[in-house]
């Protein structure tokens, strides 16, 4: 594995809150006043599809590919000077309807990962196309791999853990399922040996469901390092890349991992 001792603490910043169901516009100015608050962070996380709440009406709520969320996520990005992500419903070039999480950089560039795992008890892989690619992005020296909720329960997408130093889950979990959602997270960050971040959605959204929040920092160990319980706000909080690799040092499960492939 590379060396990661020299590289910077990575400051996050998880944003925890109520959506207004398919309400973009609102959403937005409701993230434009709590974004205030994650300033001095490196890689701000918003929930899944934050500008609607999870909905199946893909039809009436996508935006085009570089719509006007795309737009206001880059103006955000350089405006914090840090990395904005979260998940939107897209009408990609090809028509179909995807759950993608975009991520902007303060830079203006812009990168992208589209929900693999659609959650059929909704509906969802009737309405989104699902995505072909795992994706591993980097920001100040760190590899950053991104998934979209549903995504959670299926290990083999999750893993890679060999370079892989921050696995990075947005949701919309609903409350009658957080059990699961507290026992998975650890997992993913034991197997892979790295840290895991997840945001969540608090409140009730049009359909009724509710959510608990949950949202959460872990360890390579599975231990909690940030939870916002059922809060609504921005919770902060650095990971140290010198923790990482000395444990990583220490314990090298990674030596002894199976090789695989993935057919899709």
């Amino acid at each position: 594995m590379r060396d990661l001792s020299q590289l910077p603490d990575l400051k996050l910043a998880l944003v925890q809150t109520t959506l207004v169901w398919h309400d973009a516009k609102a959403n937005r100015e409701r993230f434009d006043a709590l974004l205030e608050g994650a300033r001095g962070a490196d890689l701000v996380i918003l929930p899944e599809m934050f500008t609607t709440g999870f909905s199946m009406d893909s039809e009436a709520l996508a935006e085009a590919e570089e719509g006007e969320t795309y737009a206001w996520l880059r103006e955000q990005a350089a405006k914090l000077e840090a990395v904005v992500c979260g998940s939107v419903i897209i009408r990609a070039a090809d028509g179909s309807h995807r759950n993608r999480l975009l991520w902007a950089r303060p830079d203006g560039e812009m990168q992208h990962y589209d929900k693999r795992h659609l959650f059929r008890m909704a509906g969802e892989h009737k309405h989104y196309t699902p995505g072909e690619q795992q994706v591993l992005l980097e920001w100040k020296g760190w590899r950053i791999r991104p998934l979209v909720c549903y995504d959670l329960r299926f290990p083999v997408w999750s893993r890679d853990a060999q370079d892989t130093d921050l696995l990075l889950y947005t949701a919309n979990w609903p409350a009658a399922r957080r059990q699961h959602w507290n026992r998975l997270l650890p997992a993913r960050a034991i197997e892979n040996l790295c840290y895991v971040a997840a945001v969540n959605r608090v409140g009730e959204d049009g359909k009724g469901h509710a959510y608990s929040g949950d949202s959460q920092v872990l360890d390579f160990q599975g231990d909690n390092l940030l939870a916002a319980g059922s809060a609504d706000g921005v919770f902060q909080i650095a990971l140290s890349a010198a923790e990482l690799a000395a444990y990583r040092e220490r314990f090298p499960a990674n030596l002894d991992a199976d090789e695989f492939d993935i057919r899709l």
